[in-house]
């Protein structure tokens, strides 16, 4: 096994690393050659992605583990970090549907999802309805705690069943479909708090901060001298919807599932052992914590060049699945104590 190759989780069915052949049954060959095709085509998404977005790499594949995974981000970072440029690049790149709303106070849930309309053709009178943005494959949520709960609760259905109601009348969303949502940390004059049922529907909380000194100076080059070029379609939408069904069938060792529920279920004050975690806590993740943790450990696996995931993947993930699933309460906002800290805390237990 080569140096850059991580071994298989105990439990897991080997298999060879990228570039060698398979023995066995004819299923195990198809899977690894669609595994390796979809390691070729994600590194000239890499690629593309990189040629316009500067010093953000973990943020990069953050993103395209949340993709793949065919879940819902929540990026979080102050102003002119690019955010909105990366939903941008990703729509482009893996060829999806992209629209953008503006969350704004005074937007309505009619303004996202759509409105039935009088429609007199004819000489007949008959309600038609007229699709909002929702209706595309990639939404971006510009600033998505600036609107009123109500609105934001509109988004709640589209993000889980991948379908809305209006007027008592269901309508299925274009798949692959995904949100995903801008905030920023530093402005909360204005915003509301997201509720915890739809932060719950995110599969990562993104957190996006200033790029080092190198990638802030290629960036400052690039931005202010020659227009800069457009990104490179690399995926589509159909492609995408391919790889999260591949994500799928990745094989997951019981080391790695073992890691998973204790991760989880130790963040819960009610079946917490670390006493510092029960102290701290007013609410713990439920179980899409540990959904997504194990589709995004697989995804982070692939994107790695690896063939299944491992340890390493739950504690590199844990702090972006849980912390805007879980909450500290009030005496431990009063001594200090940072979500960071009791995530790290149940991190330690996993090695």
């Amino acid at each position: 096994m080569s140096a850059g190759m991580a071994p298989l989780p105990q439990g897991t069915t080997p298999l060879p690393r990228m570039g060698q052949t398979m023995p066995g049954s004819s299923d195990g060959q198809a899977l690894l050659a669609e595994i390796e095709a979809l390691g070729e085509r994600l590194r000239t998404v890499r690629t593309s992605i990189a040629r316009l977005i500067f010093g953000q790499q973990d943020v990069i594949d953050q993103a395209l583990i949340t993709l793949l995974s065919g879940g819902h981000m929540l990026l979080v970072g102050v102003p002119g970090l690019g955010k909105s440029r990366l939903v941008e690049t990703l729509g482009v790149v893996l060829g999806l549907a992209t629209k953008r709303v503006q969350f704004t106070p005074d937007l309505m849930p009619a303004d996202i999802l759509g409105s039935e309309v009088l429609d007199e053709a004819e000489g007949r009178r008959a309600f038609r309805f007229l699709p909002g943005p929702v209706f595309c494959q990639l939404l971006m949520a510009d600033e998505i705690n600036r609107a009123s709960p109500r609105t934001q609760s509109a988004l709640l259905q589209a993000m889980q069943e991948q379908r809305v109601a209006v007027a008592g009348v269901e309508h299925k969303l274009p798949q692959p479909f995904h949100v995903l949502a801008t905030q920023n940390p530093i402005e909360q004059e204005g915003t509301y708090p997201l509720p915890e049922a739809q932060l719950d529907r995110f599969l990562l909380e993104i957190t996006v901060g200033y790029p080092d000194l190198a990638a802030e100076r290629t960036m400052l080059l690039a931005t202010t001298g020659a227009p800069e070029g457009r990104p490179i379609q690399a995926m589509t939408g159909q492609d995408l919807a391919a790889a999260q069904a591949l994500i799928r069938r990745v094989p997951v060792g019981e080391s790695v599932v073992e890691a998973i529920l204790s991760l989880v279920r130790g963040a819960r004050p009610e079946t917490a052992e670390n006493e510092f975690v029960r102290k701290s806590l007013a609410w713990g993740p439920g179980p899409r914590a540990a959904q997504a943790l194990m589709l995004a450990s697989r995804a982070r696996a692939l994107l790695d060049g690896r063939l299944a995931p491992s340890i390493d993947d739950i504690v590199s993930l844990a702090r972006p699945v849980l912390r805007h699933r879980m909450a500290l309460n009030f005496s431990a906002r009063a001594d200090g104590v940072l979500l960071s800290e009791v995530i790290d805390r149940l991190v330690e237990r996993l090695g």
